[in-house]
């Protein structure tokens, strides 16, 4: 079956060459095979097919046969008789590029590095500016990055708040945009959807190139959107370990073992036991049972679980006889002492 590059890029027909270009950068950065581990296969077909439709559409001679021949056209040449008006010394197109050398042209060498990748459906809304609006669905760029280069103008930062709870298990997030357009008086509203990924930290950066305010030179603000984590009331976020702090303890359990239920951010219950003496200082890891490391799917941290040793206010002396045979210290000085007093 013929492909449609325009349909590869997400772009009109009548699309300039500067939208080509916008259209392969956002294309190429989401299906980039290292931002895709988790489908690398899909991923490398994928990154091919828009090298291979940027390599036509970027090129008016070819361009001008595939939109008159398609794909059969320029690959298998134009019909006899059919012609005329065609480029000169025009014959049957191969693509024979390295998608990953037109991504260099565009990026350099640019790694994704700590970058993220990126559920709710509900919106949430980010104002830029008032006036009309319409809606346009930017679902070509899941996320994006910053990949060196001068910034067109000042990037407009949102912060993207997110549970824990997010954060351990993924979610994609719509998030609702207006900006100011160059038409005066009129703003334009784009919905982004940002896959959040397993693992992602806080300061992760979510890019989405040119998606800004837009000024009357055609220059448009990138739109960063910055991973926040919202505070957790049982957890404690450490890098890639989750910290469980102060499991009240009773002496009595301390010192003879315990055991007790801690539920986990993906809602699995897990049962403890303790059968070490638990000192005031003790910490309990449960491996694996952390967060996700979001750069090795199947890889997670650490569960470190803190104690807090509850002490009796008060004991009866018949308690303080037991306590000190149990532990085989002498009673006879002490009820003497106790006797005298």
């Amino acid at each position: 079956m013929a492909r449609d590059y325009y349909e590869v890029l997400g772009i009109r027909k009548e699309a300039t060459e500067e939208e080509v270009k916008k259209a392969y950068k956002k294309a190429a950065m989401r299906w980039h095979p290292d931002k895709n581990r988790d489908r690398q296969e899909e991923a490398e077909k994928k990154f091919k097919e828009i090298a291979e439709a940027y390599d036509v559409l970027s090129d008016p001679e070819k361009r001008k046969v595939y939109d008159q021949y398609g794909e059969e056209g320029l690959k298998g040449g134009i019909p006899a008789g059919n012609a005329e008006g065609m480029p000169g010394g025009f014959t049957r197109y191969e693509f024979r590029g390295d998608p990953n050398e037109i991504f260099k042209n565009f990026f350099g060498n640019s790694g994704f590095g700590g970058f993220g990748f990126g559920g709710d459906d509900v919106f949430s809304s980010f104002e830029f500016g008032g006036g009309p609006k319409f809606f346009p669905h930017r679902s070509g760029a899941h996320s994006s990055f910053p990949m060196g280069g001068e910034s067109k103008k000042r990037p407009h930062v949102v912060d993207l708040n997110l549970s824990l709870e997010e954060l351990y298990t993924g979610i994609t997030k719509k998030l609702r945009i207006s900006r100011k357009t160059k038409t005066p008086g009129r703003s334009a509203q784009n919905i982004f959807d940002i896959n959040v990924r397993p693992g992602w930290k806080a300061g992760t950066k979510i890019t989405f190139e040119g998606e800004g305010d837009e000024e009357a030179a055609g220059q448009a603000q990138d739109v960063v959107f910055v991973v926040k984590e919202k505070p957790h009331d049982i957890f404690t976020r450490s890098g890639s370990n989750l910290i469980y702090r102060k499991k009240a303890v009773p002496l009595v359990d301390a010192l003879t073992g315990f055991k007790f239920n801690l539920q986990t951010l993906d809602k699995r219950t897990l049962e403890i036991e303790v059968k070490d003496v638990v000192s005031p200082n003790y910490r309990r890891v449960i491996r694996g049972e952390g967060m996700p490391v979001s750069k090795e799917p199947g890889k997670r941290g650490d569960l470190i679980i803190e104690f807090e040793v509850l002490f009796p206010q008060s004991l009866s002396e018949d308690s303080k006889l037991k306590i000190r045979q149990a532990f085989g210290r002498s009673t006879e000085g002490y009820a003497r002492n106790k006797a005298g007093a």
